[in-house]
């Protein structure tokens, strides 16, 4: 099972994701993955940085790593402007991108009409999740997009080409099976560990034999033992920051991450809060 990173990302300063980058690159992680988000949720006064720009900068610099998006909406860029912002990104890592896309939420709303971009009804919205991954997957084959109902016919071609990876993420019933019939893979994000053991045989049987690979990814307060977990705690209540994440000391999340691998699970993303070591502590507990 493959380790990844989620870049922090709701920043002014590219130095963060890159330092962050360079960190896991060193303690043995696979691969590092950025949200795209306008600003963070919640949060229009706040900065947040460019996904596709940062995964190019860390592909420059960290060539044996894997570069991804988890997620990006597919209603935030048109169709073929996606197809040619992630084939460079494919471009620029060797062939190591990772093409990760959402329906979005409602928390997803006041990003899109900040920045104008329609914001589609739940349905409409998986609809055009399910067409964009079918019309990257044939822009990436060389092929032209025929059009749907939802996104537009595309000529193409695409050149220079690439060929992401294409994972669907998102937790419905519906997102499962639009991973199911169209991905390569598919995320589970924050999900426990009985929860994503449903989904994934829930994907599995959507999939009638189609290979899709289960992928999990959360934030995680992870401690190197229980008396340095209950630190990390009182230091997040003492800020006032949501302890809706996954908490537990290292054994535990060795023990979670099992579990995960057992019901198929190809990589594990993290976003380790608590400070910047817990990247290794996180590496650590994985990678004993």
């Amino acid at each position: 099972m493959k380790l990844g990173l989620s870049l922090p990302m709701f920043t002014a300063d590219v130095g963060r994701p890159l330092t962050a980058a360079a960190r896991a690159a060193a303690a043995g992680y696979d691969g590092v993955f950025a949200p795209d988000h306008l600003f963070p949720p919640g949060a229009p006064g706040r900065p947040a940085l460019e996904p596709f720009a940062v995964l190019a900068a860390v592909a420059a610099l960290h060539p044996d790593l894997h570069v991804g998006t988890l997620v990006t909406r597919a209603s935030l860029r048109p169709a073929g402007l996606l197809a040619k912002q992630a084939a460079a990104l494919d471009q620029m890592s060797g062939g190591q991108a990772i093409l990760g896309l959402g329906a979005g939420d409602s928390v997803s709303k006041p990003e899109h009409e900040a920045f104008g971009i329609p914001f589609a009804s739940a349905s409409d919205r998986v609809a055009i999740l399910e067409e964009t991954v079918d019309a990257l997957r044939g822009l990436f084959g060389g092929e032209p997009w025929s059009g749907g109902a939802h996104v537009p016919a595309i000529a193409g071609p695409l050149l220079p080409s690439g060929e992401p990876e294409l994972w669907v993420g998102g937790r419905s019933a519906q997102v499962i099976q639009v991973a199911a019939r169209s991905a390569d893979a598919w995320n589970g994000w924050a999900m426990e560990a009985d929860a994503f053991e449903a989904a994934a045989a829930e994907l599995r049987r959507f999939a009638g034999g189609r290979s899709v690979a289960p992928t999990w990814g959360g934030i995680a307060l992870v401690g190197t033992d229980e008396s340095d977990l209950e630190r990390l705690r009182d230091e997040r209540r003492s800020r006032g920051l949501s302890m809706d994440v996954w908490q537990g000391d290292a054994e535990a999340f060795r023990s979670f991450s099992e579990r995960l691998e057992e019901a198929g699970c190809s990589w594990v993303v993290v976003l380790p809060v608590g400070g910047e070591d817990r990247i290794d502590v996180v590496a650590g507990a994985l990678r004993a």
